[in-house]
């Protein structure tokens, strides 16, 4: 089997910013992100239910009318969890900053207030 040529990660240069708002470029950076994704999973999801069907496996019909047991939910549901993160890292990480940075006069505050107490 031929190995798949890897892309480079990063592009070389500057990112390229479209709206005023950089926010807008990382959500559709983002949306752009899963929407390849999906495109993927999609393509693979129907070869396997193409293969399957045509070894005689199962059909597309039974995957349809499939209805999971709550063990398959409760890993769905964590496995989406994990997901989700993944996806809404950028917005996460942006907001842990701001926290950091809201709580800064805060513990300023604190220490002096305990500077002056001791």
């Amino acid at each position: 089997m031929t190995e798949q040529p890897r892309l480079k990660r990063k592009a070389k240069g500057e990112r390229p910013y479209f709206f005023s708002d950089p926010s807008i470029d990382k959500l559709l950076a983002m949306l752009m992100g899963l929407a390849g994704e999906v495109s993927v999973l999609r393509d693979r999801l129907d070869t396997v239910e193409r293969l399957a069907e045509q070894n005689k496996l199962f059909t597309r019909a039974e995957i349809e009318n499939y209805q999971p047991d709550e063990e398959a939910l409760k890993e769905r549901a964590e496995r989406r969890a994990v997901f989700l993160g993944e996806v809404t890292r950028i917005i996460e990480a942006e907001l842990e900053g701001m926290q950091d940075e809201d709580d800064a006069p805060y513990s300023q505050a604190l220490e002096l207030v305990n500077r002056t107490e001791s």
